[in-house]
């Protein structure tokens, strides 16, 4: 299946999750990660039971803090 991650498109297996992707894709500190599936954020308690298909677009988002 072809999935968009991070704006590439990539091909991976059939039945992946999306706590295997996090692996599969070497995701920095993936406690602190978070997840957007088609434009809709993904609860962290769910991404090893989501099942990505083909098609889907994501993105991995890190929040920084900081200022002034």
């Amino acid at each position: 299946m072809t999935i968009t991650v991070a704006g590439n498109k990539k091909e991976y297996p059939e039945g992946l999750t999306v706590g295997q992707l996090i692996q599969a894709e070497n995701v920095e500190t993936p406690l602190y990660v978070t997840v957007s599936l088609n434009d809709e954020f993904l609860d962290s308690a769910v991404r090893d039971e989501t099942v990505l298909k083909d098609g889907d677009e994501v993105e991995f988002l890190y929040f920084m803090g900081g200022g002034c």
